[in-house]
């Protein structure tokens, strides 16, 4: 169970640290996420996917954009770049690769251009 704000107060005698885009964390069948609108939208995937209108729904998929890069002695200099979608499924027989966006940052655009420059992955955001 996530904390509320007064629980918090109360365990720790201080104020929960503020989310850096006002997200709410919340939790839905035991699975916690990072805001409402994740939260929200896994909701509607999961009851389309009982429905029959998609399958494979899968969370947190982890994809590599860049790998790690090393010099000429085999010691790491640049670590890998990841994009971590928050939904993938099958629609129609086709991947489906989502994030739920309530603010874009500078940071998501460059990985969704190189999701799609790299690897041909088309994010949708809802």
């Amino acid at each position: 169970m996530i904390m509320t704000e007064e629980e918090f107060r109360r365990v720790f005698g201080k104020e929960a640290p503020k989310q850096k885009y006002r997200n709410q964390k919340c939790e839905f069948m035991g699975i916690r996420f990072d805001s409402r609108r994740e939260m929200t939208r896994y909701v509607d995937l999961y009851y389309q996917q009982k429905a029959g209108e998609i399958e494979n729904l899968q969370r947190q998929v982890k994809y590599e954009l860049l790998p790690k890069q090393k010099d000429e002695n085999g010691k790491v200099i640049e670590k890998p770049v990841y994009y971590i979608a928050d939904f993938v499924y099958k629609r129609d027989g086709k991947v489906v690769v989502e994030d739920a966006k309530g603010f874009r940052t500078k940071e998501f655009i460059i990985k969704r251009k190189m999701a799609l420059w790299f690897l041909g992955i088309r994010i949708v955001e809802v």
